[in-house]
């Protein structure tokens, strides 16, 4: 699997075990208003999860570093933080999709920028394809990502033809044989916005935490900004 060909690459061990430990802590300590998905009295979901400190630091190591910059060259930096909790009590399956929005500070009318939306207080709007094309989704596994726990599923060679359209998302679906991405703890699947991927329901308990940071090299046009922009030391 390769970035560039497929869409997707998967690092076994992308961050040493001990840094997950602390990841693992301090989300679970993190402040309320990152809590945004509940489900049966439990927290499935976070956003701007580079608020909490120990996930801003870690996207200046360079273990993180290293995972980025093959793709997007030394000027890259994160912009939006995700955290998905799937577990017994709150399972859920995601049919195939790309992700097509991004997080900014405010409203400015651009070009090609359309579909604005607010969600958990921030601002999200569609950017360009060419937008798209320029990032790159660090998926860092803070649990073990099994056959069996609903893992990413993806469509190789998607992420290479633009935004698609409904029908076409069927078809990619109809003729391409997807992949599984099997990842363990501390390991990283790598990923092209544009990408299709899936999930599928978690078939035994436990739970499958996945830190999902999104990251660009170059800034907005017409004065939009990304809203949580963070980089790494001497980075652009």
């Amino acid at each position: 699997m390769t970035v560039d060909r497929d869409g997707v690459a998967l690092v076994a061990r992308a961050v040493p075990l001990d840094l997950v430990d602390r990841l693992c802590a301090a989300l679970e300590e993190a402040p309320q208003a990152t809590r945004v998905r509940t489900r049966a009295g439990l927290t499935y979901g976070r956003r701007n999860v580079l608020e909490v400190p120990e996930v801003a630091a870690l996207v200046e190591t360079p273990a993180f570093r290293a995972l980025v910059e093959p793709t997007l060259g030394p000027g890259a930096f994160a912009v939006r933080g995700l955290l998905f909790d799937k577990q017994a009590r709150a399972n859920w399956r995601v049919p195939w999709h790309q992700d097509l929005v991004i997080a900014v500070r405010e409203r400015r009318d651009v070009p090609g920028f359309v579909n604005w939306s607010k969600k958990a207080g921030v601002l999200h709007v569609q950017p360009p394809v060419a937008v798209l094309e320029g990032m790159l989704a660090v998926r860092l596994h803070l649990d073990e990502a099994g056959p069996d726990t609903g893992p990413l599923r993806v469509l190789p060679g998607s992420h290479a033809h633009g935004r698609l359209a409904p029908d076409e998302v069927r078809a990619w679906a109809e003729r391409v044989e997807p992949w599984t991405c099997v990842t363990p703890r501390g390991g990283a699947a790598l990923m092209r916005p544009l990408l299709l991927h899936a999930s599928g329901l978690a078939s035994r308990p436990g739970r499958r935490r996945v830190l999902h940071i999104e990251c660009a090299s170059k800034p907005l046009p017409g004065g939009l900004e990304w809203r949580a922009r963070r980089e790494a030391p001497g980075g652009a």
